[in-house]
Protein backbone atom coordinates (compact mmCIF):
# COMPACT_ATOMS: atom_id res chain seq x y z
CA UNK A 1 0.00 0.00 0.00
CA UNK A 2 1.31 3.35 -1.10
CA UNK A 3 1.63 6.27 1.00
CA UNK A 4 0.80 9.79 0.11
CA UNK A 5 3.37 12.51 -0.01
CA UNK A 6 2.22 14.21 3.22
CA UNK A 7 0.55 11.26 5.12
CA UNK A 8 -2.29 12.25 7.99
CA UNK A 9 -1.48 10.66 11.09
CA UNK A 10 -3.49 9.82 14.39
CA UNK A 11 -2.15 9.18 17.81
CA UNK A 12 -4.02 7.01 20.10
CA UNK A 13 -2.81 6.37 23.81
CA UNK A 14 -3.99 3.03 23.85
CA UNK A 15 -4.48 2.34 27.34
CA UNK A 16 -6.59 5.34 27.97
CA UNK A 17 -8.87 3.85 24.61
CA UNK A 18 -9.32 0.71 26.10
CA UNK A 19 -10.20 1.82 29.47
CA UNK A 20 -12.37 3.96 28.00
CA UNK A 21 -13.85 0.85 26.14
CA UNK A 22 -14.02 -1.26 29.36
CA UNK A 23 -16.39 0.90 30.97
CA UNK A 24 -18.87 0.78 28.31
CA UNK A 25 -18.01 -2.90 28.12
CA UNK A 26 -18.07 -3.77 31.69
CA UNK A 27 -15.16 -5.99 31.48
CA UNK A 28 -11.58 -5.52 31.08
CA UNK A 29 -11.21 -4.55 26.91
CA UNK A 30 -8.25 -5.98 24.22
CA UNK A 31 -7.49 -5.11 20.96
CA UNK A 32 -10.10 -6.84 19.72
CA UNK A 33 -12.38 -5.23 21.24
CA UNK A 34 -11.74 -2.03 19.47
CA UNK A 35 -15.31 -1.39 17.33
CA UNK A 36 -15.07 -1.48 13.60
CA UNK A 37 -17.36 1.85 13.34
CA UNK A 38 -14.00 3.13 14.96
CA UNK A 39 -12.03 2.03 12.69
CA UNK A 40 -13.96 3.16 10.03
CA UNK A 41 -14.08 6.67 11.25
CA UNK A 42 -10.44 7.00 10.86
CA UNK A 43 -10.32 5.73 7.24
CA UNK A 44 -13.39 7.97 6.48
CA UNK A 45 -11.80 11.01 8.01
CA UNK A 46 -8.79 10.04 5.59
CA UNK A 47 -5.88 9.39 8.21
CA UNK A 48 -3.48 7.15 6.26
CA UNK A 49 -1.43 6.22 9.48
CA UNK A 50 -2.69 4.91 13.12
CA UNK A 51 -0.42 5.30 15.75
CA UNK A 52 -0.86 3.39 19.06
CA UNK A 53 1.11 4.67 22.06
CA UNK A 54 2.04 1.85 24.96
CA UNK A 55 1.02 -1.21 23.24
CA UNK A 56 4.07 -2.81 24.15
CA UNK A 57 4.57 -5.17 27.68
CA UNK A 58 5.52 -3.59 30.63
CA UNK A 59 6.12 -5.21 34.00
CA UNK A 60 5.35 -4.84 37.63
CA UNK A 61 8.36 -3.06 38.65
CA UNK A 62 7.98 0.41 36.82
CA UNK A 63 4.00 -0.05 37.96
CA UNK A 64 5.55 -0.05 41.26
CA UNK A 65 7.20 2.75 41.03
CA UNK A 66 4.59 4.84 39.60
CA UNK A 67 2.25 3.73 42.54
CA UNK A 68 4.94 4.50 45.18
CA UNK A 69 5.83 8.04 43.91
CA UNK A 70 3.96 10.46 45.75
CA UNK A 71 4.44 13.06 43.81
CA UNK A 72 3.13 11.32 40.46
CA UNK A 73 0.21 10.04 42.92
CA UNK A 74 -0.87 13.82 43.02
CA UNK A 75 -0.37 14.75 39.83
CA UNK A 76 -2.83 11.67 38.60
CA UNK A 77 -4.67 12.44 41.77
CA UNK A 78 -5.60 15.88 39.79
CA UNK A 79 -7.08 14.42 36.35
CA UNK A 80 -8.59 11.28 38.21
CA UNK A 81 -10.15 12.33 41.49
CA UNK A 82 -11.26 9.42 42.53
CA UNK A 83 -7.62 7.71 42.11
CA UNK A 84 -6.76 4.04 43.00
CA UNK A 85 -3.87 1.92 42.50
CA UNK A 86 -5.97 -0.01 39.48
CA UNK A 87 -5.68 3.11 37.58
CA UNK A 88 -1.70 3.23 37.52
CA UNK A 89 -0.40 0.64 35.20
CA UNK A 90 2.98 2.54 34.91
CA UNK A 91 4.65 3.94 32.19
CA UNK A 92 3.89 2.56 28.28
CA UNK A 93 7.32 3.64 27.90
CA UNK A 94 8.92 1.40 30.63
CA UNK A 95 8.78 -1.50 28.50
CA UNK A 96 9.57 -5.01 29.88
CA UNK A 97 9.39 -6.48 26.20
CA UNK A 98 8.69 -5.33 22.49
CA UNK A 99 5.62 -8.05 22.73
CA UNK A 100 2.48 -7.31 22.69
CA UNK A 101 1.05 -6.41 26.37
CA UNK A 102 -0.82 -9.57 27.64
CA UNK A 103 -3.79 -6.92 29.10
CA UNK A 104 -4.00 -5.58 25.56
CA UNK A 105 -4.56 -9.38 24.09
CA UNK A 106 -0.91 -9.63 23.18
CA UNK A 107 0.67 -10.41 19.85
CA UNK A 108 -2.22 -12.28 18.10
CA UNK A 109 -4.70 -9.24 19.02
CA UNK A 110 -2.45 -7.08 17.79
CA UNK A 111 -1.19 -8.81 14.32
CA UNK A 112 -5.39 -9.24 14.35
CA UNK A 113 -5.83 -5.11 14.47
CA UNK A 114 -3.03 -4.08 12.42
CA UNK A 115 -4.95 -6.62 9.59
CA UNK A 116 -8.20 -4.80 10.55
CA UNK A 117 -6.84 -1.75 9.88
CA UNK A 118 -5.01 -2.61 6.57
CA UNK A 119 -8.28 -3.51 4.95
CA UNK A 120 -9.65 -0.25 5.18
CA UNK A 121 -6.38 1.04 3.84
CA UNK A 122 -4.93 1.97 7.18
CA UNK A 123 -1.28 1.83 8.32
CA UNK A 124 -0.36 0.82 11.80
CA UNK A 125 2.72 3.12 13.67
CA UNK A 126 3.75 1.51 16.93
CA UNK A 127 6.65 2.99 19.15
CA UNK A 128 10.04 2.28 18.82
CA UNK A 129 11.94 3.48 21.76
CA UNK A 130 16.08 3.24 22.15
CA UNK A 131 17.00 5.07 24.96
CA UNK A 132 15.71 3.40 27.84
CA UNK A 133 14.13 0.11 29.18
CA UNK A 134 12.00 -1.19 32.26
CA UNK A 135 14.26 -2.12 35.55
CA UNK A 136 12.76 -5.38 34.78
CA UNK A 137 13.42 -5.86 31.05
CA UNK A 138 15.59 -9.12 30.89
CA UNK A 139 18.69 -7.33 29.76
CA UNK A 140 19.38 -5.85 33.56
CA UNK A 141 20.34 -9.75 34.07
CA UNK A 142 21.51 -11.07 31.18
CA UNK A 143 23.77 -7.63 29.42
CA UNK A 144 24.07 -5.10 32.26
CA UNK A 145 26.64 -3.64 29.81
CA UNK A 146 24.02 -2.48 27.36
CA UNK A 147 23.27 0.19 30.36
CA UNK A 148 24.81 3.50 31.11
CA UNK A 149 26.55 2.88 34.34
CA UNK A 150 26.95 5.14 36.67
CA UNK A 151 29.43 5.60 40.03
CA UNK A 152 29.05 6.71 43.93
CA UNK A 153 29.72 10.07 42.58
CA UNK A 154 27.51 10.23 40.00
CA UNK A 155 24.41 8.81 42.53
CA UNK A 156 25.62 11.72 44.96
CA UNK A 157 25.75 14.48 42.26
CA UNK A 158 22.89 13.71 40.42
CA UNK A 159 20.55 11.28 42.58
CA UNK A 160 17.42 11.84 40.38
CA UNK A 161 19.32 10.15 37.43
CA UNK A 162 21.03 7.20 39.02
CA UNK A 163 19.77 4.42 40.97
CA UNK A 164 20.91 1.35 42.63
CA UNK A 165 19.65 -1.78 41.22
CA UNK A 166 19.96 -5.35 42.33
CA UNK A 167 20.79 -7.98 40.15
CA UNK A 168 21.21 -11.84 40.64
CA UNK A 169 25.29 -10.90 40.17
CA UNK A 170 25.35 -8.35 42.69
CA UNK A 171 24.39 -4.83 43.06
CA UNK A 172 24.99 -2.40 39.92
CA UNK A 173 24.31 1.68 39.86
CA UNK A 174 22.88 2.85 36.80
CA UNK A 175 21.73 5.53 34.91
CA UNK A 176 17.62 6.25 34.84
CA UNK A 177 16.35 6.82 31.43
CA UNK A 178 16.10 10.10 30.61
CA UNK A 179 15.91 12.96 27.49
CA UNK A 180 19.11 15.82 28.19
CA UNK A 181 16.57 18.43 29.27
CA UNK A 182 14.97 17.02 32.27
CA UNK A 183 15.80 14.21 35.57
CA UNK A 184 15.83 10.56 35.06
CA UNK A 185 12.68 8.39 34.47
CA UNK A 186 13.00 6.32 37.64
CA UNK A 187 10.77 3.88 36.08
CA UNK A 188 13.42 3.06 33.19
CA UNK A 189 17.19 2.38 33.02
CA UNK A 190 19.12 4.32 30.21
CA UNK A 191 20.45 1.76 27.49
Amino acid sequence: MKSPRYPSLYQINTRVWLTELSRTLGRRATLDDIPDTDLDQFARQGFDWIWLLSVWQTGPAAQAISRASPEWRREFAETLPDLNDDDIGGSGFAIQSYTGHADLGGDAALARLRQRLRQRGLKLMLDFVPNHMAPDHPWVEQHSDYFIAGTEVDLARSPRNYCRVQTKKGPLLLAYGRDPYFDGWPDTLQL
